[in-house]
């Protein structure tokens, strides 16, 4: 079971969210909006991603982490690279 499970309504529910801000950019730009109302608006959704990811790798490391140093061995540190390895990708991003 993955550690989002319990709260997979909530995680779709937020990707709904800023799917509609993404397709919110597509008609601003199909309307001709103005560059810096719509880079506001990508900075939104940047933001919305980013927290969403946030959260995301809270519940791994709480969950999958966190079982897997329980039970020790070659897994704990697999997945405390595996960890390490995404919070390296979201501070690049």
């Amino acid at each position: 079971m993955a550690g989002y499970t319990e709260s997979s309504q909530e995680h779709l529910r937020r990707l709904r969210r800023i799917e509609g801000q993404v397709r919110g950019l597509q008609r601003m730009v199909e309307d001709d909006k103005y560059c810096i109302d719509i880079l506001t608006q990508v900075s939104a959704a940047t933001s919305a991603l980013r927290s969403f990811a946030l959260v995301l790798l809270e519940e791994h490391m709480e969950h999958c982490v966190a079982d897997a140093v329980a039970d020790g061995g070659v897994e704990a540190r697999a997945k405390v690279k595996e960890a390490s390895d995404a919070i390296a990708r979201l501070v690049r991003s």
